[in-house]
């Protein structure tokens, strides 16, 4: 069989034990599929989306009720950018449980760190744009959180937000930031991110001589799988979006206006937790932060894996950032749980 432009995008054969989906979880390719899902339904929904506080709300509205499959294109929309975000930590937990940052990987781990931060703030940016009231608190609470920041936090609200508070630009602006700026670096990210796997030598690997299973695959057999992948994972996503509707509610009328049962997007929902516990900087700004540097300094600070043991899940020689990893994942969704618990 003669390749074509899709097989030259893979490298000619690759390991088989390392190329099964219980070693990668198919997150990598998954995630890359997601992209493409969002820029075509994206695409399309920018043909009725009408960016203004008075029309926001209701060209929703009419993508969903009125125009010819709205309602599915806007579900796979959001259900897509809302599984990204999930297949992004599972690529981001597989990384490190199989120990796969060590050099000359470490700059693409923590080029694929940035790829994760980039598409919750996309999805963010995303759940600002409906400008009903279940956005309240992202609008309000979610970007007060940058006046907290030490000198610059009032000029960077000012250049976010497009005043002293959320106003008649806000929305334009969160707009600009969804669709040309965010959305154009996640994919300049995406691209540069999967040329760095390449360049670094594809999947990690022992040394030819300590590798318990020398067989590998050809780039047809890898394509086929990822086809097959795409396949399931479209048909799965079309019938979840058919039979469970994107979040929708009236239009905002008062921008200030922040009720008791206001929520953050499920992902800052532990973020919001914290917040209950005192100072916005502290525990908003600072305590997330940290917790992304401890992940990005990983591969720099903490013990690499032996070659011999790379290839394969939870090697001993990497248990601290297991270690640490966990319990960074245990604590964040014990506060999610505990803020879904206390919700009115």
């Amino acid at each position: 069989m003669r390749p074509n432009f899709f097989h030259h995008l893979h490298p000619p054969t690759i390991p088989a034990a390392q190329s099964r989906w219980r070693y990668t979880l198919g997150a990598g390719g998954t995630a890359v599929f997601l992209m493409l899902v969002l820029a075509l339904t994206g695409a399309l929904e920018m043909f009725f989306y009408i960016p203004t506080p008075e029309q926001a709300a209701v060209s929703i509205q009419t993508i969903t009720y009125l125009v010819p499959f709205g309602g599915l294109v806007r579900n796979l929309h959001f259900w897509a950018a809302q599984l990204l975000v999930i297949v992004s930590m599972v690529h981001l937990a597989r990384v490190i449980f199989t120990g796969a940052y060590t050099p000359p990987r470490r700059f693409n781990y923590v080029l694929g760190l940035i790829l994760f931060i980039v598409s919750i703030f996309i999805n963010f940016t995303g759940y600002i744009l409906r400008w009903d009231t279940g956005i309240q608190w992202a609008l309000v609470v979610g970007t007060n959180l940058i006046k907290t920041i030490p000198i610059i936090g009032n000029d960077l609200y000012g250049i976010l937000i497009g005043g002293s508070e959320p106003g008649p630009s806000t929305l334009i602006r969160f707009y600009a930031w969804h669709i040309f700026v965010l959305a154009i670096v996640l994919a300049g990210l995406g691209a540069w991110h999967a040329f760095r796997v390449r360049r670094d030598g594809g999947i990690a690997l022992p040394p030819p001589g300590l590798r318990a299973d020398p067989g590998r695959i050809s780039r047809f057999e890898l394509v086929r799988r990822e086809t097959l992948a795409m396949i399931l994972t479209g048909a799965a996503l079309i019938v979840f979006s058919a039979f469970s509707p994107a979040p929708i509610g009236p239009a905002i009328t008062e921008v200030r206006l922040l009720t008791t049962d206001s929520r953050a997007p499920w992902f800052f929902l532990w973020v919001q937790q914290m917040l209950k516990w005192g100072d916005p900087f502290l525990w908003g700004v600072l305590a997330p932060v940290t917790v992304l540097m401890v992940v990005a300094l990983i591969p720099y600070f903490f013990p690499n894996p032996k070659q011999s043991e790379l290839g394969q899940w939870f090697p001993k020689s990497n248990r601290l950032a297991q270690v640490v990893l966990t319990a960074l994942a245990f604590c964040i969704v014990l506060l999610t749980i505990l803020n879904i618990q206390s919700a009115p």
